[in-house]
């Protein structure tokens, strides 16, 4: 007796497992096209609402020379500062929902310029890797030519943003303040996603390898028990960096709750960045 048709299995077979090849490309194809939506989350407003919240808070518009609008810093500056502060804020909200560091660090004489991201309040443009560093790039120009001392203050995701401005302008960025930082963003996607290699994360900052060289003073506040990045992360970049740095760790707080409101905190950071 002839048996027919027993190539039908091994042809199924290989139909399902294309077709499981393909849902796979497709899954990671969308994830890869949706990487920025879920990981920048700007809060985005009309010019004239954002200068009405500015002046409500002390604080005015920013432009280039171009009359564009790059941020906002305080309606009564500094006369004479002891540095000015370019605060680079995590993926959410929008520039002003940080003033409180102009509140922290104004009166401990330093003037605060607070840097709006492409995309987020009433700037206009996408958030990426290269939108934002290219902002903050700019920002920090116009600043040196203030001739003034410049630090940086990065946020959670502008952690990653300040080490790629610090690499590119370590002849102009003096120190650097890193609130709940991570050392790379790859590996705090995995955290969250754990079946996504960290190769395919889009915008990858990686503040560890980009501080690497550098050499001022850095002053790290870590969450102890931060849900978002890990307290790990910020311990991982403290580690990698080789220059003058200070540690402060606030066990019991989250990502969002650090308590940035004692003044001794802030005064030991500024005097641990002035240190040649």
């Amino acid at each position: 007796m002839v048996f027919h048709g027993g190539g039908s299995r091994p042809m199924r077979m290989g139909r399902i497992l294309v077709t499981i090849g393909i849902a796979i490309l497709l899954l990671f194809g969308a994830l890869y096209a949706a990487q920025r939506k879920l990981m920048y989350f700007p809060t985005q407003t009309s010019e004239g609402e954002a200068l009405r919240a500015a002046q409500a808070s002390g604080m005015a518009p920013w432009r280039d020379g171009g009359s564009r609008l790059v941020g906002w810093r305080p309606l009564n500056p500094q006369a004479q500062p002891r540095a000015v502060v370019l605060v680079l804020h995590g993926n959410a909200g929008s520039a002003l929902d940080r003033t409180y560091y102009t509140h922290a660090l104004a009166p401990l004489g330093i003037d605060v310029a607070l840097l709006e991201y492409p995309g987020y309040g009433a700037r206009p443009g996408r958030p990426s890797l290269d939108a934002l560093v290219d902002a903050a790039l700019e920002a920090v120009d116009a600043l040196a030519q203030e001739r003034r001392v410049v630090w940086l203050l990065g946020e959670s995701l502008g952690s990653g943003v300040a080490g790629r401005v610090a690499n590119a302008r370590p002849g102009i960025v003096r120190g650097l303040l890193l609130v709940t930082p991570f050392a790379d963003i790859g590996t705090v996607a995995r955290r969250h996603v754990p079946f996504i290699p960290t190769w395919f994360v889009r915008d990858r900052f990686r503040p560890a390898r980009d501080l690497a060289a550098f050499r001022n003073p850095v002053v790290i506040l870590i969450a102890g028990r931060d849900e978002v990045v890990g307290a790990d992360q910020g311990r991982l970049l403290a580690a990698a960096l080789p220059g003058p740095k200070r540690i402060i760790e606030q066990p019991l707080a989250t990502h969002n709750t650090l308590d940035l409101s004692t003044r001794s905190l802030w005064l030991g950071a500024v005097e641990f960045l002035e240190q040649k």
